[in-house]
């Protein structure tokens, strides 16, 4: 189960996908959308990459960090991140410790198989780290549209 809103957000440490070490304390002063995705370069996860991706001038213009984390290595990441041209930094939480920590690892089932994977999750954190929202079971597509809205209405509240 994922942590809640009006929660401050767990802060973490992961390697982006050029190796460098990453922390949620370093964006503190920014919103920041934190969005946990199960794997590099599988469909779901490339429309949901590429629909933050089209609207990254929306975000940026409104001093919103975008960060995406699943379980591959720092390298699958950059190789994702070229390949679709991604303007946004991909973390790397290869022992799911991040997912534990933010409740976004857990069961999950496909083609009859139950197994332990990443549950798609956004969350949106305030500039003084508060959780303002949570979307859980997150379908890729539209999905940044969504962000966006929220971002607007917490923004002109």
């Amino acid at each position: 189960m994922p942590i809640s809103a009006n929660q401050p957000a767990p802060e973490f440490s992961l390697t982006d996908e050029t190796g460098t070490v990453r922390t949620l304390a370093e964006f503190r002063g920014k919103p920041v959308v934190l969005y946990f995705y199960p794997k590099d370069d599988t469909p779901g996860c490339t429309t949901e990459a590429c629909n933050f991706r089209d609207d990254y001038h929306n975000y940026t213009d409104n001093g919103v960090v975008i960060l995406g984390v699943s379980p591959d290595s720092s390298k699958s990441h950059a190789k994702f991140k070229q390949k679709y041209h991604l303007p946004f930094s991909l973390l790397a939480d290869e022992g799911h410790k991040v997912c534990d920590l933010y409740g976004t690892w857990g069961p999950k089932k496909m083609l009859g198989k139950e197994y332990m994977g990443v549950l798609r999750t956004t969350f949106l954190i305030s500039p003084d780290g508060m959780i303002l929202k949570v979307w859980e079971g997150v379908k890729p597509d539209g999905h940044s549209k969504e962000v966006l809205q929220a971002l607007s209405a917490w923004q002109n509240a």
